[in-house]
């Protein structure tokens, strides 16, 4: 059988020992929002993947939405993560952080003092997110951003690729998947917009474009990648006939900012809409950097990918959770460990670093 995904692969200035990468799992252990000395162990368990991409990880206060989210906006955020770093480097990994500002999906019972909860339009999340003051709780409607709150949250992204690099990783991911704050200037169902951030697709993807100029900016863009989900569900985001086109727009504006990865998000396999197969492709022929494939990837489907160049490098989530020698385990054909979803969102080490 190929062997493709265990052969080394350069990203940017980088050089991975592998083509595994794990993919961004939100695991809300961040108490205070603060990274800690738990998760440096579990991240530097799992330093044998190509590639780590962190949980998703807000640039500013008013980007945070979940109970326990880490930040990368203050100095002892910062250091928190400057600990992480260092202990997957030590350990011969590599690891960028994903840059995630959640917009509307967040509550103020999980932000702290002083934010605003924010949004293209005023439009409510459907459904509930759990906070740890008063358990579930409806999504609020959020405030519509104005021009100076859409330049401020720009900035923010901008400021915080600066912090990562402060903190020791090798570089970025924009989280623009699943409709979070980028993902919503992308959707119709969350951008009623009628200014130059929303209606075309041209103003649909000028948020994520600015996003991407001003960190490539502030760091290089050679550090940076982008997650995107097309045709996603999640967060309440429909797909709409001009889908396909917008997304070919984006990578070839991600183009001319340089861009080291784009990272395509594909769960179909947990029940979502398939990508169009047709949109892969495009999105594959179009972007010039590397391509992350991901969504339910097993060992066989990812090198039959690999080998078919539908993508440069795979991502696993899940198996990650249970297995964090997951490569030696796919090397040598040992048998996963399933993961507890009772335990992927609690605070402490049960289900996270004890497997």
């Amino acid at each position: 059988m190929s062997s493709t995904l265990f052969t080394p692969l350069s990203l940017g200035k980088l050089q991975l020992n592998n083509r595994v990468v794990m993919a961004p799992l939100t695991r809300c252990r961040a108490t205070g929002n603060v990274p800690n000395a738990l998760m440096k162990q579990y991240y530097s368990m799992r330093a044998t993947a190509g590639l780590i991409i962190t949980e998703g990880t807000s640039p500013s206060p008013n980007g945070l939405g979940y109970a326990r989210q880490p930040g990368l906006f203050t100095r002892e955020q910062i250091a928190g993560w400057r600990d992480v770093t260092d202990g997957v480097h030590q350990a011969g990994g590599r690891i960028f952080v994903q840059l995630m500002h959640t917009g509307r999906v967040s509550h103020p019972a999980n932000m702290q003092q002083n934010t605003r909860v924010l949004a293209p339009s005023a439009v409510a999340a459907p459904g509930e997110m759990w906070t740890d003051t008063s358990g579930m709780q409806p999504y609020p409607v959020p405030s519509e951003m104005t021009e100076s709150d859409i330049q401020e949250a720009i900035a923010e992204y901008a400021s915080g690729a600066k912090n990562a690099m402060e903190a020791g990783f090798d570089g970025i991911e924009l989280h623009g998947a699943n409709g979070y704050l980028i993902d919503q200037f992308f959707n119709t169902a969350t951008n009623k917009r009628t200014d130059r951030w929303g209606g075309s697709i041209e103003n649909r993807i000028r948020f994520a474009v600015e996003v991407a100029k001003a960190t490539a900016a502030a760091i290089g863009a050679d550090h940076i990648g982008m997650r995107i989900s097309p045709y996603g569900v999640f967060n309440g985001t429909v797909a709409d006939a001009e889908m396909d086109a917008m997304y070919e727009l984006l990578m070839t504006r991600l183009n001319e900012i340089g861009l080291a990865y784009i990272h395509v998000v594909d769960h179909s396999s947990m029940g979502a809409p398939e990508v169009s197969p047709a949109l892969k492709s495009k999105i594959r022929a179009t972007f010039k950097g590397r391509y992350i494939l991901s969504g339910g990837y097993d060992l066989v489907r990812a090198n039959q990918d690999l080998d078919a160049s539908r993508g440069d490098l795979v991502a696993l989530g899940r198996p990650f959770i249970s297995n964090p020698n997951l490569v030696e385990k796919l090397k040598n054909g040992i048998a996963l460990a399933d993961p507890d979803p009772n335990t992927f969102y609690t605070p402490g080490e049960k289900g996270y670093t004890d497997y």
